[in-house]
């Protein structure tokens, strides 16, 4: 076993030895170490020229004295230098979960407790990361490349990975785990109309009438859950948007993939270490406004930024698209009251039923059940009848 970072102790064997996970973790540090001490006297080391990385590290390894005189395998020696160029990556004990097309989810409940998600269904990994120190390291990696900060002045994070995922972090105080994090993984591959209805999620006739409503130019709302498949929808309808329209589109972090040629994606920013420089997506919302879109697709309403969407809907902007987090289509309509009221209390809650009414026109309501399974499950039309709201079902699975 090992005495310390620095130090080994190896039992003996014939040719090579195979040694513990924590032995190897501890292996993988001073690796990194060694790496880290001979970038500060070697400026020429290129950490972008993988073949060249590689063998420097692998110089490195047989240079430890301990392993010189009890070495270890070839297939441990290659998984030592794996592990550091990922974390040199940046992804460290997950880069095999972002490579693996079945796993949707990540979930990091502080450095010990590493959960995915494949087909709608939690399973625990047997992955985890040394301590929560390296868990703060891998955070730091991701949010600063992108002028974010996280700490104890700023404990939440929004960030997004270098294949398009979008990751959400919380650190203490906020929680006592530690850092917990939750990644939504975003694949290549590009969802399609045949894909959605072969897999059951949407029916063909359900479909027909989307692309039908889309190219009308229809407002339609996406009602569901966290992970019900509302941004996955969105994505494959955008695709039944006229090309000469022009498409603007407003998120908290991009997410959205549209299959559409002509897309002008804004993206809301939080304050800095100065307490200045926020953007929240209601000023996006009023920036999309004077940018002469022919539709404004915000990724998901949550709060003030319903009352600008709805007035953008009412003021010529047909078309225009958005998803909400809903348990039915009537709640839809009551969530839209509640959020713009929120923000607009000086605005009657008559006057702003009267603009939902004006202005929603189709509510798509997506569920995901217990077995994994997501379905479009509803499509409503909103009637207006005076003073009253009646959501009338077109489709139901």
């Amino acid at each position: 076993m090992f005495n310390n970072d620095r130090h080994f102790f190896f039992a003996s064997s014939s040719q090579a030895n195979t040694i513990a996970d924590e032995d190897m973790r501890r292996l993988r540090r001073t690796l990194h170490n060694n790496l880290i001490d001979k970038l500060d006297h070697d400026t020429d080391i290129n950490l972008q020229d993988e073949a060249a990385l590689t063998h420097q590290l692998r110089q490195l390894l047989m240079a430890i004295p301990e392993l010189q005189r009890h070495p270890i395998s070839v297939s441990e020696q290659h998984r030592l230098i794996q592990q550091v160029m990922e974390e040199l990556q940046g992804l460290g004990p997950i880069s095999s979960l972002m490579l693996d097309p079945t796993v949707t989810d990540i979930l990091i409940n502080g450095p010990f407790a590493i959960w995915v998600e494949r087909q709608g269904r939690l399973q625990q990994t047997e992955l985890a990361f040394d301590n929560d120190a390296h868990l703060r390291r891998f955070l730091e990696r991701i949010v600063s490349a992108q002028g974010r900060q996280l700490d104890a002045s700023n404990p939440m994070v929004d960030a997004r990975l270098a294949d398009g995922s979008r990751l959400h972090a919380v650190i203490p105080p906020l929680c006592s785990l530690g850092a917990v994090v939750s990644i939504r993984r975003f694949h290549s591959e590009q969802l399609n109309a045949q894909s959605l209805v072969s897999s059951g999620f949407i029916s063909a006739d359900m479909l027909s009438f989307l692309q039908t409503v889309v190219s009308a130019g229809i407002n339609i709302v996406i009602a569901g859950s966290a992970g019900s498949g509302k941004t996955s929808l969105l994505n494959v309808i955008s695709g039944y948007i006229p090309r000469s329209e022009r498409v603007i589109t407003v998120e908290e972090t991009s997410e959205l993939q549209l299959a559409h040629p002509h897309v002008i994606p804004l993206e809301s920013r939080g304050m800095n270490s100065e307490g200045q420089g926020k953007i929240s997506l209601r000023d996006l919302v009023k920036t999309a406004l004077r940018m002469r879109a022919d539709r404004i697709i915000v990724g998901e309403v949550r709060g003030g930024e319903v009352f600008d969407m709805l007035q953008a809907m009412n003021c010529g902007h047909d078309g225009s698209l958005t998803t909400i987090h809903a348990n039915s289509p009537q709640d839809v309509v009551h969530r839209l009251q509640a959020l713009a009221q929120m923000e607009e209390s000086n605005i009657s809650r008559d006057t702003i039923a009267q603009m939902i009414r004006s202005c929603v026109q189709v509510i798509v309501q997506v569920r995901r059940f217990q077995d994994g399974s997501r379905r479009v499950v509803s499509i409503c039309e909103l009637v207006a009848n005076g003073t009253t709201d009646n959501v009338t079902e077109l489709f139901s699975f």
